[in-house]
């Protein structure tokens, strides 16, 4: 038996892999044009979905970073105007957000209330009147806060539905470019008259590179589609959480400031 040199089996090697990419262009340029067209689509799923991928990446990668970030600040620190005005430069965080609109909600109510005991409301001194104002300013402010947190999870979700859609599309689009393909190729057997393996196979090769693609759009889309929707999952149980906290928070600090200014009026 006739041994070969490692150094001479390299360089067959390397001509068998370009071979074989010779052959793969040479079958797309070969196959029909509706494989073609089949073959365009899925490149163009599987651009746009390998651009999203990217982005979503960077920006949930940013979103959790800033997230753990301001939330060391937001136990840290109990003075709200600080808290707000380091959550303005965290874009990125959703908790941040959160934050920015239950913080200006606060602030808008507490105007209004301050405009209404300015001009004398009669029911300011009432037990029953102020606790219901007390429970009517925290459910508006939690209401503000619930529509915030759909506001950041479609901001989080966006694009990401395109590429469930093409993890579910993908596959059959190029299955049907692999159908369309084989019934092309069965139908010049017929007119050839001949059923050869030479014959056959160039043909049924060609289709199946639709399939092929298909699997290659679908697979990383499948992949990224789980892995953003458990991160913004998580995200999501960050800011229901933060979403009591910060209301227990208001509802302290509320409190203490109504018990102050009254304990000052009535000296």
């Amino acid at each position: 038996m006739i041994e070969i040199p490692l150094m001479m089996q390299l360089p067959v090697a390397l001509s068998l892999d370009k071979g074989s990419s010779h052959d793969i262009i040479q079958m797309i340029a070969h196959a029909g044009p509706m494989v073609k067209f089949v073959l365009l689509v899925l490149l163009l799923f599987s651009v746009f979905s390998w651009a999203i991928i990217f982005v979503k990446l960077r920006m949930l990668r940013k979103a959790r970073r800033e997230t753990e970030e301001f939330l060391d600040v937001f136990w840290e620190t109990r003075e709200l105007k600080k808290i707000h005005r380091i959550s303005q430069e965290l874009k990125y965080s959703p908790v941040a957000g959160l934050f920015g609109t239950g913080y200006e909600e606060f602030n808008r109510i507490r105007r209004i209330q301050s405009a209404s005991d300015f001009q004398g409301d009669p029911d300011a001194g009432r037990d029953g009147a102020s606790f219901r104002s007390q429970r009517a300013i925290l459910d508006n402010i939690e209401r503000s806060l619930r529509k915030a947190t759909i506001d950041q999870i479609n901001r989080l979700e966006r694009a990401t539905s395109f590429l469930a859609t093409v993890g579910n599309t993908a596959p059959f689009i190029g299955l049907f470019g692999t159908v369309w393909g084989i019934m092309q190729a069965f139908r010049g057997i017929g007119l050839k008259g001949s059923a050869s393996l030479a014959v056959v196979a160039p043909g049924i090769s060609e289709a199946l590179i639709a399939t092929a693609a298909g699997l290659a759009a679908a697979i990383p889309a499948v992949i990224a589609f789980n892995s953003f929707t458990h991160k913004i999952a998580a995200l999501r149980g960050d800011m229901d959480i933060f979403t009591s906290d910060l209301l227990s928070m208001i509802g302290r600090t509320f409190f203490k400031q109504r018990v102050a200014d009254r304990t000052g009026g009535r000296r």
